[in-house]
C-alpha cells in the first residue's frame, strides 16, 4: 500500500501545471444607416467579437433610429481592442447610446483600445451619446475618435470620463489614458483634441489637468453657428444646476459648440451634458430632445 502511495505521489510530482492563457477579445462592429422615404433604416449591421446592436429602436418616430451599442463582456482589460464604424448615408438621422457606464479594468502589462469613427453624409446627423466611460486603477488605454461631415450636416458627441472608483474608495493613482478627437467637414479640420494623462502625475492636480478633480465630461456640437443668447442661457442654466460644485463653461468656435464639466460627481456630470443637448439638438437638428430611457435603467 506504502508503495502505490509512493507512486502516485511521483506520478503527481511529474506532472506540471499548464499556465492558462486568455487571448485579449477582438471586438470590431460595422453599422451603416440610409434614408429610405423619411425613415431612417439600419440598412448593414457585421460584427465580429462581443460588440452589438441587437434592433432599431424608434422612440421618437421613422425620422430617427437609436441604437444601442452593447459590449457583453461588460468591461475591457489589457489587450483587448474596440472598434466602431459607423456610416450615416444621406438624409438619415441617428442616435447612438450605450446602456451602461463602460469599465476599463487592471491593464495587466497590455494596452486597451477602443476607435471609433463615424462618416455623415449630406443633411444627416449622428449623435453619439454614452454613458460614463470608468478607469480603473492601473488602466493603460488608448482612445480614438475619428468624425467626417459633409456639407450640411450636424454631429453631437458627449464622453463623460471618471478616474478611479471614489465611491469604492478607489483612485488612479497609476495607470494611462491617451485620448485623441478629430472632426472635419468636408475634410477640413474644425476640432483637434488630444493629450495623455498618467495616474498619479501632478496633471491629475495641476490647475491645467483636473486640478485635483476625479471625473470631467465633454459635449461637443457641430453644425451651424448659434445664437449668443442662446449659449449665453445655456451658461446660464448650467451654473444654477451646479451651485458652485464643481466647474462648467461653454464656449462657441465657428459652427463648433464646446461644454465642459469638471468635478467629482458623475451624477453632476450626466445631468449637465444632458442639459446641454436638451438646448443643442433642437437648435442644431429642428428635433426636441426626447428623454432617453437607457440613461435611466
Amino acid at each position: 500500500m506504502n508503495s502505490e502511495i509512493a507512486e502516485k505521489a511521483a506520478v503527481m510530482a511529474a506532472i506540471k501545471p499548464v499556465a492558462v492563457t486568455i487571448a485579449p477579445w477582438q471586438a470590431r462592429l460595422r453599422l451603416g444607416f440610409t434614408d429610405d422615404g423619411g425613415t431612417t433604416r439600419l440598412t448593414e449591421r457585421s460584427h465580429s467579437g462581443p460588440l452589438r446592436v441587437q434592433k432599431a429602436l424608434y422612440p421618437e418616430g421613422g425620422q430617427v433610429c437609436h441604437a444601442i451599442i452593447v459590449h457583453p463582456p461588460g468591461g475591457v482589460v489589457g489587450g483587448d481592442e474596440l472598434a466602431i464604424d459607423v456610416q450615416v448615408h444621406a438624409g438619415a438621422r441617428i442616435l447612438l447610446a450605450t446602456p451602461g457606464a463602460a469599465k476599463w479594468y487592471k491593464a495587466n502589462g497590455k494596452i486597451s483600445k477602443q476607435s471609433i469613427q463615424i462618416d455623415i453624409g449630406q443633411n444627416s446627423s449622428a449623435e453619439w451619446l454614452p454613458q460614463e466611460t470608468i478607469f480603473f486603477d492601473a488602466a493603460h488605454v488608448q482612445l480614438s475618435q475619428v468624425i467626417h461631415l459633409a456639407k450640411e450636416a450636424s454631429y453631437i458627441g458627449c464622453d463623460i470620463l471618471c478616474f478611479g472608483r471614489s465611491a469604492s474608495g478607489e483612485s488612479f493613482t497609476t495607470g494611462t489614458l491617451s485620448q485623441r478627437s478629430t472632426i472635419r467637414r468636408e475634410g477640413k479640420l474644425v476640432w483637434c483634441e488630444q493629450g495623455t494623462l498618467k495616474g498619479g502625475s501632478a496633471a491629475m492636480q495641476s490647475a491645467m489637468g483636473l486640478a485635483g478633480n476625479t471625473v470631467c465630461a465633454t459635449l461637443i456640437a457641430v453644425g451651424k453657428t448659434l445664437p449668443e443668447s442662446l449659449i449665453d442661457a445655456l451658461r446660464q442654466e448650467g451654473s444654477l444646476v451646479l451651485e458652485g460644485a464643481g466647474m462648467f463653461g461653454v464656449t462657441q468656435l465657428k459652427g463648433v459648440v464646446v461644454v465642459r464639466y469638471l468635478g467629482n460627481a458623475s451624477e453632476m456630470a450626466r445631468t449637465l451634458m444632458l442639459m446641454a443637448w436638451r438646448y443643442l439638438r433642437p437648435a442644431l437638428t429642428g428635433r426636441d430632445a426626447v428623454e432617453l430611457r437607457i440613461w435611466n435603467t
